[in-house]
């Protein structure tokens, strides 16, 4: 146990006083003073640190130097450490310690600093367990609780600094408006009310956690907002008070996500998952099958209310699956196969809705098409991020009796049973687009792309079973065959889906056959196209997460290749997530340990900067773009670990990676 560096040790002690000399003896000459005990008495003279407050840190100050004095006289060498307590002694700071009196006497260490301070055994433990924890507690009341009015001090003894020295000490914690940080917190804690009386509690440590983030600013805000929100009427500050490791968590969000911090504002019920880490967990697909099935029935009859709770749970799920990702409770992997499985989720449920509606529309008895959602791109990679859309195609097979359907089964007395089931499975298509993304309700649109069905943008939005089977046979391009690579059953019919996978597409994405020279030139040439074209205006090439150098196309075109030449030979390679298909090139020696590393590192890391981007911003449309501003790089690096402010090693740490990748990408995917 270190009497120094450990927490409540000498250095907390040096480290309060220094700090807070740094803040106030720019203006006050008083405190230029060299000595930690001498600076200690000239902060309590200049009213910065209460008397009795002063009197406490002193004396512990004291005896810790005295504890550390007397063991290098002992050992004759420079040592900081307590004696050794054994696996018994753990504790101590944050619990009491559960070694007994008898196994203190017997310790030979623990007996002779006893003695060499006149106290007992289990005194000195006492003692010196006691001052670490009064250290540790007085850091924070010395230095955030005068940050409060003096009329929302809850000491005896309270401290009153003046504006100019309390802007400085917002300032010194990361505030870059210490005048509206003023203002919020004293907004907060004035008055006789119950939620003024809690937050006189809170702030402290608040303002701390606050202070650790990227934006403290933000945060504060954020969490007045919050406050005046649901701090009258419900449990939230109490919540709050009663659970640290929540309120710790929930300031961390707010000064750190601006998208988590406006959601949250729509329902206390995510800030209480912050408390138990069970319910952060995401939800398993069972669960939110459960919830889906009974919004299709109780919202039978009115589209705008099935889509506003549907809508409403995919972002409470995005609530969920972010807050578990920034508490560290899953990883990047978890996180985006949880994503992955709301959409499933979301658009079976809209699926059956707008089948059942389409059946109504159309006055038919029952649904004369089944039909499947296949998921194409990450989606169907189950490799979601927070701000995906979902890449899939719609395929529909007429059902059994459809060929001897009369004419008064339909509108439209002229129908064939082949054109009713077209035109029942596009009224199905179009009633599904609309749940999701159409004008119906403010909740946020749930986004799909159509785009990589047969055809592309001029294709059909939906097709029939033997249609597919017919183009894909035909007609299909080569960057179709590497489109379905990630083809796999999202919703609705699974065999239908299972009929369309396990037949032609398998053909196409497994061939035997190895790539030509022309197909490849072709899969190349896409690609540098790709690269040319869709990057958005005015976006280096260097700074776009997906379509970039060294972004994720790059590790997904140069796997994806890959696959489609060793795919027919080698069954391990049929699967249809990036990383599962690395390990398994690596496995099969098909790619060297080296190169591979790189791509799964490169793979990652963009992936979750792209997942942090779209927190920080809170912006759809800049979430694959890295930002150029130190403050921005930095608010996305506190995703990845790292310290706040540390915007400019994140970029740098960021952009090597993504270097690397790209050779690999060109020496791999076009020989260079």
């Amino acid at each position: 146990l270190d009497m120094k560096l450990g927490r409540g040790g000498l250095r907390d002690v040096e480290f309060t006083v220094q700090m807070l000399q740094l803040v106030h003896g720019s203006e006050d000459t008083s405190l230029r003073v060299r000595d930690t005990l001498g600076a200690l008495n000239a902060l309590s003279s200049g009213g910065y640190v209460s008397r009795s407050q002063a009197a406490i840190l002193a004396e512990h100050y004291r005896f810790e130097r005295v504890l550390e004095h007397r063991q290098q006289m002992w050992n004759m060498q420079r040592t900081h450490l307590f004696p050794d307590l054994g696996a018994q002694g753990n504790g101590g700071l944050d619990r009491a310690r559960s070694i007994s009196v008898e196994d203190l006497n017997s310790n030979e260490q623990i007996r002779r600093l006893a003695r060499a301070v006149r106290l007992k055994p289990e005194e000195l433990v006492a003692r010196f367990d006691k001052a670490r924890r009064e250290i540790r507690h007085l850091h924070k009341d010395i230095y955030y609780r005068p940050m409060l009015p003096i009329n929302a001090q809850t000491d005896a003894d309270p401290i009153v600094l003046s504006a100019e020295a309390a802007r400085a000490r917002f300032a010194s914690i990361g505030f870059a408006d210490a005048r509206a940080a003023q203002m919020h917190v004293e907004a907060l804690s004035e008055g006789l009310s119950r939620a003024a009386k809690i937050h006189r509690i809170l702030l402290p440590a608040v303002l701390k956690w606050l202070g650790e983030g990227q934006n403290p600013d933000m945060g504060l805000l954020a969490f007045r907002r919050l406050s005046e929100r649901f701090g009258g009427k419900n449990t939230y500050l109490g919540f709050l008070r009663d659970s640290p490791s929540a309120a710790q968590r929930l300031c961390h969000v707010l000064s750190d996500s601006r998208y988590l911090g406006d959601a949250m504002m729509k329902s206390i019920q995510s800030i209480t998952w912050l408390g138990d880490d069970s319910v952060l967990a995401p939800r398993d697909r069972e669960s939110l099958d459960m919830q889906t099935r009974a919004m299709v029935a109780r919202y039978s009859s009115s589209i705008a209310d099935f889509a506003q709770f549907l809508r409403a749970l995919r972002r409470q799920e995005i609530e969920r699956v972010a807050l578990a990702w920034m508490c560290g409770i899953i990883d990047d992997d978890t996180s985006m196969q949880a994503m992955s499985d709301v959409f499933d989720a979301v658009l079976d449920a809209a699926l059956q809705w707008a089948m059942k509606d389409a059946s109504r529309k159309m006055c038919l008895d029952k649904s004369k098409a089944s039909i499947a959602i296949i998921a194409l791109g990450r989606y169907g990679g189950r490799e979601v991020n927070f701000c995906s859309d979902a890449d899939m195609m719609v395929v529909y097979k007429p059902t059994q009796d459809i060929c001897g359907c009369d004419s008064s089964d339909s509108l439209d007395s002229g129908d064939s049973g082949a054109n009713l089931a077209h035109r029942f499975a596009q009224t199905t298509v179009d009633i599904l687009r609309s749940i999701l993304q159409g004008p119906l309700t403010l909740e946020p649109k749930i986004m799909v792309d159509l785009d990589l069905r047969p055809e592309g943008k001029d294709g059909p939005l939906v097709r029939s079973l033997e249609s597919c089977e017919h183009y894909y046979q035909k007609w299909a391009s080569t960057w179709e065959n590497q489109a379905l690579l990630r083809a796999r059953f999202a919703a609705g019919s699974k065999d239908l889906a299972d009929a369309l996978l396990s037949g032609v597409v398998n053909d196409l994405r497994y061939s035997q056959e190895p790539l030509s020279e022309s197909q490849l030139a072709e899969i190349r040439k896409l690609k540098a196209r790709m690269e040319a074209e869709r990057l958005p205006r005015g976006v280096s090439r260097d700074r776009h997460l997906k379509l970039g150098r060294g972004g994720l196309s790059d590790v997904e075109w140069t796997v994806q290749l890959l696959q489609l030449q060793y795919a027919g030979k080698y069954e391990s390679l049929r699967v249809v997530g990036t990383m599962q298909a690395l390990k398994a090139l690596k496995e099969l020696n098909l790619i060297e340990d080296e190169d591979a590393n790189v791509l799964e590192r490169c793979w990652h890391m963009c992936s979750a900067v792209r997942n942090a981007n779209f927190l920080w911003s809170g912006s759809l449309e800049r979430a694959d773009v890295i930002p150029t501003d130190s403050y921005s790089l930095g608010g996305i690096a506190t995703y990845l670990g790292y310290d706040p402010n540390q915007g400019r090693v994140f970029e740098n740490d960021l952009m090597a990676v993504m270097r690397q990748c790209r050779e690999v990408m060109s020496r791999l995917f076009y020989c260079r």
